[in-house]
């Protein structure tokens, strides 16, 4: 095996593997192969591709359209949908960011 490919098992819990086709990964967001083409010329997810130049979608990116589709579902462009999921991804890196350095300060204040 290449040293540059990681056991199958491995990428089971992988979040990041791209495992799925354009049409597994529609039939799981119960959508169509266009709206995931949608997201990702919004640049919202943007799909691996296979040697044979076929899209393949990670889980955390299948979880980022199901977000974009049920803004889309209540009414929401498909444009403003992505860009509003793109946001709350950004936010949600921010708090993520704060609660490490607050830890790391209350850290260190109960170090010294």
């Amino acid at each position: 095996m290449p040293a540059d490919h990681a056991p199958a098992t491995g990428n089971l819990d992988d979040d990041d593997y791209p495992a799925y086709t354009m049409g597994r990964a529609a039939d799981v967001l119960g959508t169509t192969p266009a709206f995931l083409r949608a997201v990702g010329e919004a640049d919202l997810i943007t799909p691996l591709r296979s040697e044979g130049g076929h899209r393949r979608y990670s889980r955390r990116q299948l979880r980022i359209a199901a977000r974009a589709r049920e803004l889309v579902d209540q009414g929401t462009p498909i444009e403003a949908a992505c860009r509003i999921v793109s946001l709350e991804d950004q936010l949600d890196d921010v708090h993520r960011l704060n609660r490490e350095m607050r830890r790391r300060l209350d850290d260190r204040t109960t170090d010294t």
